[in-house]
């Protein structure tokens, strides 16, 4: 963060690298419009650019992101409503048939949101392991076999992802209540 604060492009070029398919799948979760995902998701990377000099304060990344992400998916939930730019989450919220379905939404996007982000800072294999395991639903026999890896290993790829995405998780928790 330093770095970007500082105005090394390089830097950040890596963090879009790194964040961007997860903030635009987060926005592409509440809006189901992928060309305004994208370039909502364009905007916070361009305000994260011209405010980078804020960066050196900010201690979580991903929850500074994170909360961008949730102000420029309401700005833009207010604009496409018609509504003022004043106008409280509640007045959102009754465009909605259920009143708690924009927020049950936001937290369960909100949360995925900081899950995606910690396991593409995973490394490598283990990111690409968990993922095979997880999300893709293959065995740990069918991983070992895929990547010529043995059983021992993917395992323990899976064991040590499970643990940091526990630890994370407890973080989070205890940053937002």
């Amino acid at each position: 963060m330093e770095q970007i604060a500082k105005g090394d492009i390089d830097a950040f070029d890596k963090i879009f690298i790194l964040y961007n398919s997860s903030v635009k799948n987060f926005i592409y979760g509440l809006i189901k419009n992928d060309d305004d995902a994208q370039d909502l998701a364009q905007d916070i990377f361009y305000k994260l650019w011209i405010n980078r000099k804020k960066l050196n304060d900010v201690k979580y990344f991903s929850a500074y992101l994170f909360q961008i992400s949730k102000n420029v998916v309401f700005d833009y939930l207010r604009e496409k409503t018609n509504l003022s730019n004043s106008c409280p989450l509640e007045t959102i919220s009754s465009y909605y048939s259920d009143d708690s379905i924009l927020e049950k939404t936001i937290e369960a996007n909100d949360l995925e949101l900081l899950l995606n982000i910690y396991i593409d800072a995973m490394p490598p294999q283990q990111k690409k392991i968990f993922r095979m395991s997880r999300m893709e639903g293959f065995s740990n026999d069918e991983i070992s076999g895929k990547m010529n890896l043995s059983k021992r290993t993917v395992e323990t790829h899976i064991s040590n992802a499970i643990k940091g995405l526990r630890r994370f998780v407890s973080q989070i928790t205890a940053i937002f209540l």
